[in-house]
């Protein structure tokens, strides 16, 4: 495969990339710099991406090394915010297609890092269980592991969020 070839492919996946670093970041400013430190670490080595391997896999495993790197300079920040102090998100919605989703990100906010990754891995960017383990660099078990564990945590989060809402869902 080309060089050109070769970064046509990197180009192609920038459209995941960018969806699942907003959904990891939680803010597009922050994931659009992640997005872009993934390119320019994707095509300076670029000479070392095997033919045959998942161009996708590859640069989602580089953002996610890049991530952890990030979160692990902020944890030793000083100067760092704690989440329960940071302002809200979003407003609440006006139609209930809204509240739903608020609901489900907040859910997904209060999931730990890793069963957010995985679920996201998963669920949003439809890898396979061995993609998301070569992403991560965990065992196929553990991504299936942390995978039920999010997801039970996640319904458990959201049926608790529904219970405090105010609007009366008629079926």
């Amino acid at each position: 495969m080309s060089t050109e070839s070769k970064r046509l492919a990197v180009t192609a996946e920038l459209p995941r990339l960018r969806r699942y670093a907003i959904a990891l970041m939680r803010d597009r400013v922050e994931a659009d710099d992640l997005v872009h430190d993934v390119v320019v670490r994707a095509l300076d080595k670029l000479h070392l991406w095997r033919e045959g391997t998942n161009m996708r896999t590859w640069l989602f495993t580089i953002m996610h090394n890049l991530h952890a790197n990030e979160m692990r300079r902020r944890s030793r920040a000083l100067d760092s915010v704690p989440l329960d102090s940071a302002p809200p998100r979003a407003e609440p919605a006006g139609q209930e297609a809204a509240v739903e989703w608020s609901e489900l990100s907040n859910a997904m906010t209060g999931l730990s890092l890793v069963h957010r990754q995985v679920l996201l891995l998963v669920g949003l960017e439809g890898m396979t269980y061995a993609e998301a383990a070569g992403v991560l660099e965990v065992p196929v078990g553990t991504v299936m592991s942390r995978l039920s564990r999010a997801r039970e945590d996640l319904r458990r989060r959201i049926d608790e969020g529904s219970q405090h809402s105010t609007i009366r869902r008629i079926k």
